[in-house]
């Protein structure tokens, strides 16, 4: 993925545009006091389990993985995408059917990899639904 990141305005907006996937959960992006957060609103197409309801496993995942990369591409400018080495998720709490929060920061940074922690959330900040901690493979252009 090429990313055109022209000013500081458009930057969250065209990183969202860019994905794909973003349009498919109905992911936004925006900038809150200095960091890039994703909202994502509740829709019947993210249940897992309807019994319950709950939001699947896979999208929680994926839209954690969306914030880290997101972030990175976001911090350090960069112009392709950032190589999952490898992704660990926890998961605390049930996805319920409302509007779904996440931002992640860059742990460590080093030359070829980084360490990278997302955290996604409902309606309290504190009180997370899951956390992903991955290393990423920085990609030369």
């Amino acid at each position: 993925m090429k990313i055109d990141l022209t000013n500081a305005a458009l930057d969250a907006n065209a990183l969202a545009d860019s994905v794909p996937y973003c349009a498919h959960l109905g992911v936004t992006l925006s900038v809150k006091d200095g960091r890039l957060v994703l909202q994502m609103p509740f829709s019947n197409h993210l249940i897992g389990n309807p019994m319950v309801p709950a939001i699947h496993g896979g999208v929680i995942g994926s839209f954690l993985e969306t914030a880290a990369i997101s972030q990175v591409i976001w911090e350090t400018r960069a112009k392709a995408t950032p190589k999952p080495v490898d992704i660990t998720i926890d998961y605390f709490r049930t996805g319920r059917p409302v509007t779904s929060y996440a931002a992640a920061r860059i742990v460590k940074l080093g030359r070829r990899v980084m360490n990278v922690h997302a955290e996604m959330w409902q309606d309290d900040e504190t009180k997370p639904v899951a956390v992903l901690h991955g290393h990423f493979l920085i990609v030369a252009e």
